[in-house]
């Protein structure tokens, strides 16, 4: 088995006031095991943050990004599992049903339409609720740095830009 690149994309794509969320709960040995994210994942030899959103928004929902922003640069350390760089985006325009029954089946979890407003209802990482606050508040490109030690952040730092 090849090493994973420790550069990912996520991506919460927007519709009716809503993000497309992944439970995840099908994969074993899933760091994300009953955690909910956005869609995503990790960078393949040779792809650009842009090629690596737009195929893994393909392979996990079917759906084609037409209208997509960088949004923030996220850096994870862990005692668990090292450190990891991730391009944090946002979408609004795709092609393909929005409806979760129609989209491509994918085998890392159960994919739902959740209001904004419900978001921080979900069992979230300490460190998604961060960005997802700064998502929502704030149309500004930032960057965050997010320690954790096991499952626990013990420590966070950011810089919003202009």
């Amino acid at each position: 088995m090849k090493e994973k690149s420790n550069l990912t994309t996520l991506c919460y794509i927007e519709h009716n006031d809503c993000y497309l969320m992944m439970h995840r709960i099908s994969k074993k040995n899933d760091i994300n095991q009953g955690k909910w994210i956005g869609v995503g994942g990790h960078f393949e030899a040779n792809e650009s943050p842009e090629d690596c959103l737009i195929r893994e928004v393909q392979e996990e929902t079917g759906l084609t990004l037409t209208h997509y922003r960088l949004r923030g640069i996220i850096t994870f350390i862990s005692n668990n599992w090292g450190c990891e760089y991730m391009h944090l985006y946002t979408a609004d325009g795709f092609e393909g049903s929005p409806d979760p029954e129609q989209m491509a089946a994918c085998n890392e979890g159960i994919l739902k339409w959740i209001p904004k407003s419900e978001i921080y209802d979900l069992n979230l990482w300490e460190g998604d609720r961060i960005f997802l606050k700064l998502l929502m508040e704030t149309d500004n490109f930032f960057s965050l740095k997010l320690e954790y030690d096991g499952d626990d952040l013990i420590h966070t730092s950011s810089q919003i830009y202009d």
